[in-house]
């Protein structure tokens, strides 16, 4: 099963991320304490998905 880029976008936007920077294959958001890099595809893997929401500190959504 896959998640949309977008619906984890929104999820990190709605704990207090936003867009730091764009990198060459990755989007980069941060709180201020953490910087987590997100992979620029339209659709991620569910593992990876939760594994990006463990980096931040959030419960897995997905």
């Amino acid at each position: 099963m896959s998640v949309k880029r977008r619906d984890l976008i929104q999820y990190l936007q709605s704990n207090g991320f936003y867009l730091l920077r764009e990198g060459a294959n990755h989007s980069i958001y941060t709180n201020d304490s953490k910087s987590i890099p997100v992979k620029r595809h339209r659709t991620l893997d569910r593992i990876t998905a939760n594994e990006i929401c463990k980096q931040a500190g959030l419960p897995p959504q997905f």
